[in-house]
């Protein structure tokens, strides 16, 4: 479960929103510069907004009238990126236990559950798109978050990828059932993906709904998709 209300204005953007959800996928979902990404930089503890409150799983992360802003290495948040971001100095085995202490028992399924195991010799300037990015994807996981953030996972990427990377979300989202939070601003990506979406337009919520609703509303769009 989250909850989040968040006041922060920037130049040409004023965030107000506000909601709650209990899905374990939710989506937000909206045009480029809605101030989607702040929402997440907000969860992640990369952005101090104004003011807000911050939830999860009932676990307070942010709550600026009472002074709480738990420091971002404590939120337990991971966080992917739209590029990726991996370490180019770094194989794969290493970006993927980057930051995690000891062995980690859950290695060898990540590998497996993202079909990596054929590329943890090779270094990012050696992978697709597709590839680093399911590299990212289970990096953040390794880091045993309370919360997976997803930044336009998907942008980028040609046809086939996007699909083999989509695949790989939905098998983990079956298979490991973290929370998670996607942006996007794909109508087909959301309703794969997610239980339940949240509409920003503008740095405001505008609507919330099951995403069999959201599928129903976008039918059109994501057939075409």
């Amino acid at each position: 479960m989250i909850e989040l209300a968040l006041r922060h204005a920037y130049a040409d953007l004023e965030l107000d929103l506000a909601f709650r959800s209990d899905a374990r996928t939710l989506a937000l979902y909206g045009d480029s510069g809605a101030g989607k990404t702040s929402v997440l930089n907000a969860i992640a503890g990369l952005l101090a907004p104004q003011s807000g409150r911050i939830a999860i799983d009932g676990e307070v992360l942010l709550d600026t009238a009472r002074g709480v802003a738990v420091p971002v290495s404590r939120r337990r948040i991971g966080y992917v990126f739209q590029d990726g971001r991996l370490f180019p100095h770094l194989d794969v085995r290493r970006n993927l236990l980057y930051g995690v202490e000891g062995p980690h028992a859950q290695f060898a399924m990540m590998v497996e559950l993202l079909g990596l195991g054929a590329l943890l010799q090779r270094r990012p300037d050696g992978l697709s798109g597709g590839e680093r990015q399911r590299v990212a994807i289970g990096r953040a996981l390794l880091s045993d978050p309370r919360a997976l953030l997803l930044d336009e996972p998907l942008t980028g990427l040609h046809a086939q990828a996007r699909q083999q990377v989509l695949d790989h979300l939905r098998r983990l989202k079956r298979e490991l059932r973290v929370f998670t939070v996607l942006v996007s601003h794909h109508a087909d990506e959301v309703a794969a993906l997610a239980d339940e979406v949240v509409r920003i337009d503008a740095g405001r919520v505008v609507r919330q709904q099951p995403v069999a609703e959201f599928a129903a509303r976008h039918a059109r769009v994501i057939e075409a998709g």
